[in-house]
């Protein structure tokens, strides 16, 4: 697969991007396996912008497996400093699953409502506000309005 090509300002842009994140792949003493390969490739899918450290001495060594990994994952490679690796990919996108007629679930809402006179403690309620329900500022719970309203022209043309 192609390399992916990009101008220097892009890679000083994913420098400064990686520069606080930890290595989260790491190549031990038997150097690039296929375990190793498959996760960077699932580290490369989760986050795009990955950090890779190599416990070589080798410098040549580190250099051909930048190279391999680049090459077979098609990735972008960023920098190469001291034993880190860092690789950039895009992530694909993903696809969320849209039900229509999902509505939002229940939740409990704690409402504290103060005493009028000074000194004693506010009152605690714990109401259960669902989905088609909303909160006022004055502590009841109201039915919301529907979301997707029909302009008045649409309703006389049908």
């Amino acid at each position: 697969m192609p390399l992916i090509q990009l101008t220097p300002a892009q890679r000083k842009v994913h420098r400064s991007e990686a520069h606080h994140l930890d290595p989260v792949v790491m190549v031990g003493g038997d150097g690039l396996t296929d375990a190793v390969k498959k996760e960077t490739d699932a580290a490369l899918n989760a986050h795009g912008l990955i950090k890779i450290r190599v416990f070589s001495d080798d410098r040549a060594a580190r250099e051909a497996m930048l190279l391999t990994l680049t090459t077979e994952l098609s990735a972008a490679p960023i920098q190469h400093i001291g034993k880190l690796l860092v690789l950039w990919r895009p992530m694909p996108t993903r696809e969320k699953p849209v039900n229509e007629d999902r509505m939002a679930g229940p939740r409990d809402v704690k409402v504290l409502k103060y005493s009028k006179q000074s000194g004693q403690r506010p009152e605690v309620k714990t109401l259960r506000v669902l989905g088609n329900q909303r909160l006022t500022a004055g502590g009841q719970v109201k039915r919301a309005k529907p979301r997707k309203q029909i302009s008045v022209k649409k309703r006389s043309q049908t």
